[in-house]
């Protein structure tokens, strides 16, 4: 556990926890309506800027894949506070730092640990870590070949990590909190997207009852499915109780 000052009285944090999740709702149901009322032409460039901050939530991802996104974020923003709210969770979505892809969910237990989400799908595809080339690879179904992931979420991760350490303020933290408090990278692969089963022995970490694949490239990520989150999160507090 890290000791750290609290912030001013006057302090406000981010966008997180229920209004986070009311604005997801909106961003998605406005996405929505966008798309039925124009189409693709109407997404395609980037719908009409309105005022309201959730809006921005929406204009942070792609076209394409802005409503799959924004649900996916509403469905895991709303698991994790009905899990952890008793135990303090603070829930940041959509956090987006300049020339990079947004930051699906930063979270923090407050003076205990900090996780950073990336929620990915690729399609009815497994994920392959090449340990020579250190990147990761998709191999499509009923496909030969593999591509390479770009950009690598396993480099995302790593730049978000050094994004917070640069924008400590955002969130009321110290020098010391922020270098300090034990984090974690996670890469959450959505249905239908799979990692292969495949991969070396030594890539494996336990924790808790999990057998998760580690990847150490720019500092350890973790790769889960969805239905693995909150498994993972409650063994991942279990090592800092």
């Amino acid at each position: 556990m890290t000791t750290v000052k609290d912030p001013p009285t006057d302090f406000q944090l981010p966008p997180h926890n229920e209004p986070a999740l009311e604005m997801l709702r909106e961003a998605k149901d406005y996405a929505s309506t966008q798309a039925l009322a124009a189409g693709a032409a109407a997404l395609a460039t980037g719908g009409i800027i309105h005022p309201f901050g959730w809006v921005l939530f929406g204009l942070a991802y792609k076209p394409l894949i802005r409503i799959q996104k924004l649900a996916r974020l509403e469905k895991l923003t709303a698991l994790l506070l009905n899990e952890f709210k008793s135990q303090g969770i603070q829930v940041f979505p959509v956090l987006k730092p300049e020339d990079k892809n947004p930051i699906d969910l930063f979270i923090r237990f407050p003076r205990k640990t900090h996780l950073f989400i990336s929620i990915r799908s690729r399609g009815d595809s497994q994920v392959v870590y090449n340990e020579k080339r250190e990147i990761l690879q998709v191999k499509k179904k009923d496909k030969n070949g593999l591509t390479t992931w770009k950009p690598c979420p396993l480099v995302e991760l790593s730049d978000y990590e050094r994004w917070l350490t640069k924008n400590r303020d955002l969130f009321g933290m110290s020098s010391k909190e922020v270098t300090k408090t034990p984090t974690g990278k996670v890469l959450v692969l959505w249905s239908p997207t799979q990692a292969a089963s495949d991969h070396n022995p030594h890539l494996y970490s336990e924790m808790g009852s999990m057998k998760i694949l580690a990847l150490r490239r720019k500092g350890t990520t973790f790769v889960i499915q969805e239905e693995e989150v909150t498994e993972f999160i409650k063994a991942w507090l279990a090592k800092y109780e």
